[in-house]
């Protein structure tokens, strides 16, 4: 499965599209490819969708468009499905209960038992995301309102969700019962209320974190206020996922609860514990190693210098969606401080390592900038599974540790020595109980069974482009 989106929603506030376009703004770095956002006033529906970036996507005069006190907004990096235009969120449709539009961050496991089942009961299926799927459940059920339909229908779903919708007259959040990816409740000034991906979307509109959306949990902000409401179904252990605290999230977000930018210096220091070296620097991978590096320097005594400088013009090249842009990105993002790295032992922190390639290359511009020796801390343990609930990690034979040694490893990236963070050593850092975590793609041990791999372009099979 390869995804990862974010979601912001916002209730009572007139300027609601321009407050959902500066969410999703701060949420950029969950997805580069598509966005969109849609609105209401009460009585109609406004839609904008777009590929590319937000501040590409929208402009004053298109948001002026964009009225009423309610709105939804997504960012994407490819899901289930390919990336155009047709498969960008909110999804909007019109049915006997009026307008419904959904956003989508997470990644349902049940999805082709779900559309086949859609399918032969005489759905017209017009995309190839597994949240369509989610709207053809919705609009069969015959309850009379949209809670008690979202009651029958997200039961139903398998894997990781974290949903909102939107109505002519409501805001909706909805979480699976394991709280996968994370989701939070704020508030506006003016009385309003936001639900975001991460509090640093709440924190560019001026808006207080009240509380997490909690796994199992509908919660439906209209003019009567906020009511929540469990969903229906067995009890089930918390399954955060852990890649959220080493990579993803933004290090000024709290996600969890908890603060992302202390959690990581903490794996930083466990690694220098776990992992020391004489070296005469430490230096992070920008950005997403840097405050990993902070810890390693703070607890090894090693001055921590900025070695390579980061073009930030590039997009993040994880969550790029090919090959051959990741290649390019490589050698385009960073440039190495040759004056300073010369005939210098350097200790590289990097946060992960999946395939192996981008780490190769970095360590190939090192060495051509005169470094004598490299050694590099990961802090997290090697990742030998793909994520199956919205992670952008291939299949098992493409990540490098799933059939290879760490000495393997080192010798294919080129360094002098690679060390990773344990298993105990990644939990005992994080700032929650370690039953709390879904650690799938270190150990292979997944939250709930996964009948079959699922690929990214699963519910594309016999369809035309």
């Amino acid at each position: 499965m390869k995804e990862y989106c974010a979601l912001c929603g916002v209730y009572g506030s007139p300027e609601a599209s321009m407050l959902a376009y500066l969410g999703l703004y701060a949420l950029q770095h969950r997805g580069e490819e598509s966005c969109g956002i849609v609105s209401s006033n009460g009585k109609r529906v406004y839609q904008q969708k777009s590929m590319g970036l937000v501040s590409d996507a929208f402009r004053a005069p298109g948001l002026k468009k964009l009225k009423g006190h309610l709105a939804i907004g997504h960012v994407r990096y490819s899901t289930t499905g390919s990336s155009v235009i047709k498969n960008a969120q909110p999804f909007l449709i019109s049915c006997k209960r009026g307008p419904v539009a959904i956003a989508h961050n997470g990644n349902l496991t049940n999805s082709l038992k779900l559309r086949d089942m859609l399918e032969s009961s005489g759905s017209i299926i017009q995309t190839t995301m597994d949240s369509e799927l989610v709207l053809h459940l919705l609009v069969r059920t015959k309850a009379d309102n949209i809670k008690e339909s979202l009651l029958k229908v997200l039961p139903e779903l398998r894997g990781a969700y974290s949903l909102v919708f939107l109505t002519k007259d409501s805001l909706i959040a909805a979480r699976d019962p394991y709280g996968f990816r994370p989701l939070c409740l704020g508030r506006l000034e003016g009385g309003g209320y936001v639900v975001a991906s991460e509090t640093c979307a709440l924190d560019l509109i001026d808006a207080k974190y009240v509380r997490d959306v909690e796994p199992g949990e509908l919660l439906i902000i209209n003019k009567n206020g906020l009511e929540s409401v469990r969903v229906p179904g067995p009890g089930r252990r918390r399954a955060f996922c852990i890649f959220e605290f080493i990579y993803f999230s933004r290090p000024d977000s709290n996600i969890f609860t908890k603060n992302v930018y202390l959690t990581r210096k903490r794996l930083g220091a466990e690694l220098a514990r776990e992992h020391p070296v004489r070296a005469d620097l430490v230096m992070p991978i920008p950005d997403s190693g840097v405050y990993a590096a902070i810890g390693f320097s703070e607890e090894s005594k090693i001055p921590l210098e900025m070695g390579m400088i980061r073009n930030h013009y590039i997009g993040r090249t994880f969550i790029q969606p090919s090959q051959h842009k990741r290649d390019f990105n490589v050698r385009v993002k960073l440039n190495p401080i040759s004056e300073l790295l010369k005939n210098k032992k350097i200790i590289i922190v990097e946060d992960s390592i999946v395939r192996g390639t981008t780490s190769r290359g970095r360590v190939r511009a090192l060495r051509e900038a005169g470094v004598a020796e490299i050694h590099m801390r990961v802090s997290c343990p090697p990742l030998v599974s793909p994520c199956f609930y919205g992670i952008d990690f291939p299949t098992a034979k493409e990540l490098i540790a799933s059939n290879h040694a760490v000495e393997e490893i080192g010798k294919f990236i080129g360094v002098d020595s690679l060390k990773y963070l344990s298993l105990e050593g990644m939990l005992g850092a994080m700032p929650l109980k370690k039953k709390d975590f879904c650690t799938a793609c270190f150990t292979k041990d997944y939250p709930e069974a996964v009948s079959h791999y699922t690929a990214k372009k699963n519910l594309e099979r016999d369809r035309l482009a």
